[in-house]
């Protein structure tokens, strides 16, 4: 699944390539939030019938809505959104971001709105039984996302197939071109629920906190963002919406 997704450093220099964009996002209207998500991740965000939806859709919009202000999105690519972020192409960027100490070098992050964490997409019928078993084996990961840097680091035998699309990381396991995908437990779980066919290895890479990516040079922004976070914490909102999305794998 969409990030466990992890930039680097460097994507301080890649920031450079938006530098012909227009202005701060936020000086676009005080009323309007300028949001950025990769809408390819089901649950988190993905598109149904024209229409941008998901669990970290109705999450912003519900913040916002608790800040007194509406949402405009901004659709790109994974590995385009902290980049973007950084050359205030808009305010904010989420997108099942993890949180991350290279990432947070960069920018900064809300309080935690999520746990998820890395774990491994296999079919049904895959021999493939636990984590050990990646080794030598072919496993999809998608550019820009954890799931690179973690397997090179922890699973140096592993042969990554690295993809642009989530969803190619699935498609590639399915017609047996992967042997596995690693990707996010709630896409990973969506998956295998609705698609048939797969099942997700019960024991997890990793766990790890998702959070809202704004600019270090809005600390405003950010304490509004945690103070909206804690509201609809508070009011049953974000509680309906976890439900509403994730049901009996909420926890």
């Amino acid at each position: 699944m969409k990030l466990q997704r992890l930039f680097s450093v460097t994507c301080l220099t890649l920031a450079v390539t938006f530098a012909g964009f227009s202005g701060p996002a936020s000086a676009q209207g005080a009323n309007v939030l300028q949001v950025a998500t990769d809408a390819t991740f089901p649950p988190m965000e993905f598109t149904e019938n024209g229409a941008r939806t998901g669990f970290d859709i109705d999450i912003m919009n519900a913040l916002a809505k608790a800040m007194g202000k509406t949402v405009q999105w901004t659709d790109i690519d994974f590995k385009g959104l902290i980049p973007g972020l950084i050359a205030h192409r808009f305010d904010a960027a989420i997108s099942a971001i993890y949180i991350t100490d290279d990432r947070a070098k960069v920018v900064d992050f809300t309080d935690p709105y999520y746990a998820g964490g890395l774990v491994a997409l296999v079919k049904t019928d895959s021999p493939i039984k636990a984590l050990t078993d990646l080794n030598g084996k072919k496993v999809s990961v998608q550019v820009g996302t954890k799931s690179v840097n973690f397997l090179r680091d922890n699973y140096p035998q592993v042969q990554r197939v690295e993809v642009e699309k989530n969803q190619e990381m699935f498609d590639l396991v399915g017609i047996g071109r992967a042997d596995a995908a690693v990707t996010g437990k709630p896409a990973a779980y969506q998956l295998a629920r609705t698609r048939g066919g797969f099942r997700v290895i019960s024991q997890q890479l990793t766990t790890e906190q998702y959070g809202v990516a704004v600019r270090k040079d809005e600390p405003e922004l950010k304490g509004a963002l945690n103070s909206a976070l804690a509201r609809i914490k508070a009011d049953g909102t974000y509680a309906a919406i976890v439900h509403k999305w994730f049901g009996a794998d909420a926890q």
